[in-house]
């Protein structure tokens, strides 16, 4: 699982996988409320037409910059880093968000 950066975090770079297999990478102050837009359609452009969305990975940030800055990294990665990112990385169970939203490979 990833540990997140910070104990308390208040902002989160989040991995969605998209219906169609590609990768979407965001950040957010809260994780589950976005992930339900995302899968609703009221997400971002990219995901609008990729839906339904699975969260596979979160990392936690004591500020909008870090977070900022860690989401434009993880963009710039092939999707080869982006996998072993990936399968390094995972949704921490200290967020506690409903299985639902979760792939099944982080569960």
């Amino acid at each position: 699982m990833t540990d997140l950066r910070t104990q308390d975090p208040d902002y989160f770079v989040y991995v969605l996988r998209c219906g169609d297999g590609t990768f979407y990478t965001g950040y957010t102050t809260d994780v589950e409320r976005r992930v339900r837009e995302h899968d609703a359609g009221d997400g971002a452009k990219y995901t609008r037409g990729r839906t339904p969305v699975e969260l596979v990975h979160v990392e936690g940030f004591d500020s909008q910059s870090a977070a900022m800055s860690r989401e434009y990294a993880i963009k710039q990665r092939s999707r080869p880093e982006k996998e072993r990112l990936l399968a390094d990385g995972g949704v921490p169970a200290s967020l506690e968000l409903p299985a639902s939203l979760l792939a099944d490979d982080v569960r």
